[in-house]
């Protein structure tokens, strides 16, 4: 390696480090790693904009747009409340449930987004039938931060995965020809569930929730119908025009834009029409988490400088013998080392690095990319959920359970639930991987 490669990869691992152990805040870390980067000659201040990928921070901004409206809209309250009712009073059912449809609503909303909308549910479960809090919102970050990948809008990986190998939001359902990144994480996370059903069971034995003394319809929770059916109805319209992006032709981030414009408009220009109180434009930007975009623009831009430098290319280089020699035992390797890496890294830097190490594969014609590409995007999803660190829907699940409950949870506690959950997930969505992705392709 020359001293430019040297430069900067010495840069990014000291940025990432900054981010992983907080010694100061994650966005200035990464916007000070684009600085000496520049400073060092690794690439320009023009190459760093360059590299950002504008339109997935295009479709970040808008779907977080969205998103807020939807989560004003009572809906997700409403489908809380069903599950509620719909559990009998079964404690293990509820939150057992109540997991399960987190982790499919964040197939097309933030997985902190949707940790945050479905915090206050469990939190009135709780406290109206005395039991302990924590448990249930981690499990509900887990499952959040677990179905993200399943589709191309709930979390960055499959952003990143659509920047760097141009994959449509159909190709997460079928690819290729074969069942892709729903239904491989789909049986994952079912089996997880089931297993966590259990031990919620033996947890909350004997205990019984009094729902038929609620007074209040789940429909109640839905205060301004008209806001709702706005804010679901172009949600909708949003997914299904992505969904046909190549038809129409357009980048995502311009049609997510357009939808969250929309969204906008209507209630600007009909806000009189609505008994709920509309937040104004200034308002709803405030909502947006900056630092979250800012933090993922410097992303694109310290990966993209380590690419230009030629790192990339050494990495590729280095892994391309073992992948020759066998895919079974190269896809193998990369998904059980990814994942107990992002448990403990932030996960999109090293995903982002390793999908342009792949693409690198590609190119060369040494491998089929796709298998690859997959085994890094599942284990660097289920292996995050093992730490605070590895996924920011854990830490903000954990905060929110601490304070709710009023006390400390300590790291064997936390563990406890996140460990087995990590392993589980990981060899239940291993087997059907391979099975369908890996071994075809190693013929």
């Amino acid at each position: 390696m020359d001293f430019i490669q040297i430069a900067a990869s010495a840069i990014f691992l000291a940025s990432i480090i900054l981010v992983i152990t907080g010694w100061i805040d994650s966005v200035l870390a990464a916007l000070l790693g684009i600085l000496v980067m520049v400073y060092c000659g690794v690439m320009t201040e023009v190459d760093a904009f360059k590299f950002v990928d504008w339109n997935v921070i295009a479709i970040l901004l808008s779907i977080w747009i969205i998103s807020g409206y939807f989560g004003k809209s009572g809906v997700p309250d409403f489908l809380s409340a069903l599950i509620l009712k719909m559990s009998k009073g079964n404690v293990a059912i509820f939150v057992t449930f109540i997991g399960m449809l987190a982790g499919f609503v964040s197939m097309l909303i933030d997985n902190v987004v949707v940790v945050l909308m479905f915090a206050p549910v469990i939190f009135h479960a709780c406290r109206r039938f005395k039991f302990p809090a924590f448990a249930p919102v981690l499990f509900v970050g887990l499952c959040a931060n677990f179905m993200g990948t399943a589709m191309l809008l709930g979390d960055l990986p499959p952003q990143m995965l659509h920047s760097v190998a141009g994959i449509e939001f159909s190709g997460f359902l079928w690819f290729m020809g074969r069942p892709s990144s729903f239904f491989i994480l789909f049986i994952s996370y079912v089996i997880t569930c089931a297993f966590f059903y259990l031990v919620f069971s033996k947890k909350y034995k004997g205990m019984k929730m009094d729902v038929a003394s609620m007074e209040e319809h789940p429909l109640d929770h839905i205060k301004d119908k008209p806001f709702a059916i706005v804010s679901c109805g172009v949600f909708v319209l949003t997914i299904i025009a992505m969904a046909l992006r190549p038809v129409f032709g357009y980048h995502l981030g311009f049609i997510a834009m357009w939808g969250a414009l929309a969204l906008i408009l209507i209630f600007e220009v009909f806000k009189s029409r609505f008994v709920l109180e509309i937040p104004n434009v200034e308002q709803v930007l405030g909502e947006l988490d900056w630092r979250a975009i800012f933090f993922y623009v410097s992303l694109f831009a310290l990966v993209g400088g380590l690419e230009h430098a030629g790192v990339i290319k050494c990495i590729s280089d280095l892994l391309t013998p073992i992948i020759q020699k066998s895919l079974v035992l190269g896809s193998s390797l990369l998904y059980w080392v990814t994942a107990p890496i992002v448990g403990i890294v932030e996960h999109d830097a090293y995903i982002l690095t390793m999908l342009y190490v792949i693409r690198d594969l590609g190119k060369e014609n040494i491998v089929n990319p796709w298998p690859l590409y997959w085994m890094l995007l599942w284990a660097g999803t289920l292996g995050s959920n093992l730490t605070i660190a590895g996924a920011p829907a854990l830490f903000v699940a954990k905060n929110l359970g601490e304070k709710e409950d009023q006390r400390k949870v300590g790291v064997k506690e936390f563990l406890s639930m996140s460990v087995p959950y990590v392993l589980i997930s990981l060899i239940f969505a291993y087997i059907p991987a391979m099975l369908i992705w890996v071994i075809p392709f190693s013929k």
